[in-house]
């Protein structure tokens, strides 16, 4: 059975269609088809092995019956998915915000980990979304729906930039696709990553086996890279503590956590990247407290970029918070930055 291009799909469905590339030559067609719905997070593996048999997934027209097979080079693969279910309306809740910088175009806040940033199905309120849409009521004439220019994992705190109108959200979305933007992030991890600065390049993909992790791609995948400088340090061989400055060039999912994983040096706390290794140092009251360290101890500490209305050049730097600061002080670790939150060029 032939999957009509053009015909009247059934109720509720909607057509999927991508040629597969290098990326995809050699990889289950199951797990290749869910890596192209990345975009479609209610969308699982075993969705994806339902449908293979029941006219759902079509190879060069053709209904496939096996989801383990391996794709080639150029096959056009086709899928019927469920519509994208309706988007809930998120209710604005008068909750505070750590606001960083505000004028009449955007705004910063500091997030606190812990946060999530936007309502999910799990999380329908109580979100930082759901606070600035109370915030922005108080906008005035000019206020609009808030925009989220990028986004933060639940448990990594930090800057957060939001757009208070549509066209403002466009240009800062322009700039970070040119990458004009700098936004670094202090890490606070386990050994030592051999260099006091490094550049870190490597292609990372979805893990097919699990959608809320990413992993570094053995071929194809989107290419990632982050710099780093290591601040300070603490204790001797992989027994010690080290605080990384790191800075995105590019900006995927998880690439910090999953970068300094691949260095050998993962993040204190990280409980999807990371690993057990308060038993590396030596300390037993730091190894405690690392081992009890409730999130990954990663923080967005400084965005730099240029104003989308005013063409003034704005670096704008979020304090570290308490826990991190507190698990710093205990392994003898200092961050020397004596520049105001906000810095206008």
């Amino acid at each position: 059975m032939s999957a009509p291009h053009d015909a009247t799909l059934p109720e509720r469905l909607e057509q999927r269609m991508f040629r597969a590339d290098r990326g995809d030559v050699g990889v289950r067609l199951d797990r290749v088809i869910l890596r192209r719905l990345a975009d479609r997070h209610d969308i699982a593996r075993a969705d994806v092995q339902r449908w293979v048999g029941a006219d759902r997934i079509f190879v060069n027209g053709v209904s496939i019956k096996r989801g383990g097979r391996r794709v080639t080079l150029g096959e056009e693969i086709s899928v019927l998915i469920p519509q994208r279910p309706p988007r809930p309306e998120h209710l604005p809740e008068a909750r505070p915000l750590n606001v960083l910088y505000e004028d009449e175009h955007l705004l910063a806040v500091n997030k606190a980990h812990g946060t999530v940033v936007h309502p999910t199905k799990g999380h329908a309120n109580g979100t930082l979304f759901n606070a600035l849409l109370w915030h922005a009521t108080q906008w005035g004439p000019r206020g609009g729906r808030p925009g989220l220019v990028h986004r933060l994992d639940k448990d990594t705190s930090g800057i957060l930039l939001v757009a208070k109108d549509p066209e403002v959200l466009a240009r800062l979305a322009r700039a970070l696709q040119r990458r004009t933007f700098s936004k670094e992030y202090l890490a606070l991890v386990y050994g030592h990553p051999g260099r006091e600065v490094g550049r870190i390049k490597v292609n990372v993909e979805r893990d097919a086996e699990n959608w809320y992790r990413m992993r570094v791609a053995e071929n194809g995948g989107r290419e990632s890279v982050t710099e780093y400088e290591c601040v300070a340090t603490s204790g001797t061989g992989r027994g010690r503590l080290s605080l990384l400055r790191c800075r995105l060039i590019t900006g995927r999912m998880h690439q910090i956590r999953v970068h300094l994983r691949a260095l050998g040096v993962p993040i204190v706390g990280d409980r999807v990247y990371g690993v057990p290794g308060g038993q590396w140092l030596s300390d037993v009251t730091l190894a405690a407290a690392a081992r009890a360290f409730p999130r990954q101890a990663l923080h967005a500490w400084r965005l730099g970029f240029t104003h989308p209305m005013t063409c003034e050049r704005l670096l704008i730097t979020a304090p570290l918070p308490d826990d991190m600061r507190a698990l710093m002080a205990l392994a003898g670790l200092s961050l020397c930055s004596n520049e105001p939150d906000v810095v206008r060029r």
